[in-house]
């Protein structure tokens, strides 16, 4: 959806829930090529690496740091997705990071309840003014184990995670209370649709248990104003993040479906 804009009620809708679901932020050729180009990524099949859940099951990713001339990061500069991202925080927002999520037929695993904070904030970010959004590569649906949100569970503010498998997992007894309280909330996509959500956002998947992979991609921002005060080595302090136009993005990405 090039020259995509937020819209007022998205904004009070991200405010209120934590989240906002943009169908068809990317349209079928950008998401057909994307999809040709994590097929054919060599180094990314060998970069990815498993996280197990509670129950042993592997769900596997690639997460990288820096950006560089290639479709993910143009993906992450995109201004449908950077652009959009200040205007929900309310500040010039920089690349912490980003992440091929890779859950694979029958044996991806699930990830446990956690909020991003619950992570981020071990890495010196004082605030939890930070949020990410999740672009889906192929179908996510209830059988492969799409995103879960708990819609609100945003103004609990942090809650303690403890170790469960190779994950974090935001403590039982607070989500359990939440969960009475709040809605839950699958959110299945279509390829290019795109899902915005703030670090203190519940959120988890279940394994997949079907004969479709689920792939996505996903940025994450953090805000200017929230530069980290250490400096971790896990994932970068601020520095200038250039967005590029609709146009140029949309070149990057139709190209994998032809080359």
């Amino acid at each position: 959806m090039a020259g995509f804009q937020l819209g007022e009620q998205m904004q009070q809708q991200f405010n209120a829930l934590g989240y906002v679901l943009v169908e068809g932020l990317f349209d079928q050729a950008e998401i057909s090529g994307l999809f040709d180009i994590v097929q054919a990524d060599q180094q990314l099949a060998s970069e990815a690496y498993g996280k197990r859940d509670a129950a042993g099951y592997e769900t596997k990713l690639a997460v990288r740091n820096q950006l560089a001339e290639s479709p993910y990061s143009a993906i992450v500069r995109s201004e449908r997705i950077a652009g959009t991202m200040g205007r929900l925080l309310g500040d010039e927002v920089y690349h912490y990071h980003h992440k091929l999520m890779i859950k694979e037929p029958r044996v991806g695993g699930a990830w446990e309840w956690h909020q991003d904070y619950g992570y981020w904030y071990n890495n010196g970010c004082l605030f939890p003014d930070m949020a990410s959004c999740l672009v889906a590569i192929s179908p996510a649906n209830r059988a492969n184990g799409c995103l879960q949100v708990i819609p609100g569970s945003h103004k609990m503010g942090r809650v303690e995670h403890l170790t469960v498998g190779d994950q974090f997992q935001a403590d039982p007894e607070r989500v359990s209370a939440a969960l009475e309280r709040m809605e839950l909330i699958y959110c299945e996509m279509q390829p290019g649709d795109a899902l915005f959500f703030h670090s203190n956002v519940l959120h988890r998947s279940d394994a997949n248990t079907s004969n479709d992979p689920r792939l996505s991609i996903i940025s994450c921002y953090n805000s200017r104003h929230n530069d980290p005060f250490i400096e971790n080595g896990r994932h970068p302090n601020y520095s200038p993040l250039e967005i590029w136009p609709d146009e140029r993005v949309s070149t990057i990405l139709k190209q994998g479906a032809t080359t």
